[in-house]
């Protein structure tokens, strides 16, 4: 019975302002897994000012527009020691694009203003004229992660920040250092579209385990047909990376 093995409050933070690339879908994702592994999601969408529930056990945020991360900077400062605590308790979150770069130490603006970040990941991001954009292929804990990437903010992570991936195929943080996102503690940031989740379920599920181990007790996973986002991703590294 769906739900039978207890509750997962699910927090999709901003969802109006930072969620315009698809990236909905990663909220749709867990919570359907969730279900198909019988576990009862609560999706709380987070508006600016509103309140955290206390009792998050995963956080997702997308990406937006400049305008969109103007319109959430206040609320997510206001939120900033919820959010670290939440971090230091082990609460999985996964920042997407615009969110990944607001959970850093600054970002800072093609005309040189430079605009604080909550500091979780130790990434600064530097606004640029030219967009990194196209299909991506990572190297990660949780195998190979494919997505789409849409960015003109060029990330450089700081000595001793590790990515959440290394990329094979792609431009990733700043289309140098061959890296892309960050990954501190159970908090991983990404600039990969898609939405990335559907498209590689070892990564939703390993969220999904983290958010259940908050609750106290141990994942136990359902029977669940990944074949064909498994297919559809290993076409896409076959081709991208041949």
């Amino acid at each position: 019975m769906s739900g039978a093995k207890g509750r997962i409050n699910l927090v999709h933070l901003y969802p109006r302002e930072m969620s315009i690339y698809g990236d909905l879908g990663n909220t749709r994702c867990l919570a359907s897994r969730l279900r198909w592994h019988g576990y009862e999601p609560v999706v709380h969408p987070h508006h600016p000012g509103s309140e955290l529930p206390d009792d998050a056990h995963l956080l997702v945020g997308g990406g937006g527009q400049d305008s969109g991360q103007a319109r959430v900077e206040d609320d997510l400062s206001r939120n900033a020691d919820r959010l670290r605590v939440l971090v230091d308790r082990g609460v999985p979150m996964l920042m997407i694009c615009g969110m990944y770069q607001l959970f850093g130490r600054a970002f800072i603006t093609v005309d040189g203003r430079r605009l604080p970040g909550l500091g979780i990941l130790d990434v600064t991001t530097q606004g640029n004229a030219k967009r990194m954009i196209g299909p991506v292929v990572l190297d990660t804990a949780y195998g190979d992660v494919v997505g789409y990437e849409n960015h003109s903010g060029s990330t450089v992570l700081a000595a001793g920040q590790d990515p959440f991936g290394n990329v094979k195929h792609g431009s990733g943080n700043n289309g140098t250092d061959r890296t892309e996102g960050a990954a501190t503690a159970n908090v991983i940031g990404s600039y990969l579209h898609g939405p990335i989740l559907p498209a590689n379920p070892a990564l939703a599920d390993a969220l999904i385990r983290m958010a259940v181990e908050q609750t106290g007790a141990s994942f136990e996973p359902g029977e669940i047909d990944d074949n064909v986002a498994d297919q559809a991703r290993t076409r896409q590294i076959r081709r991208l990376l041949r």
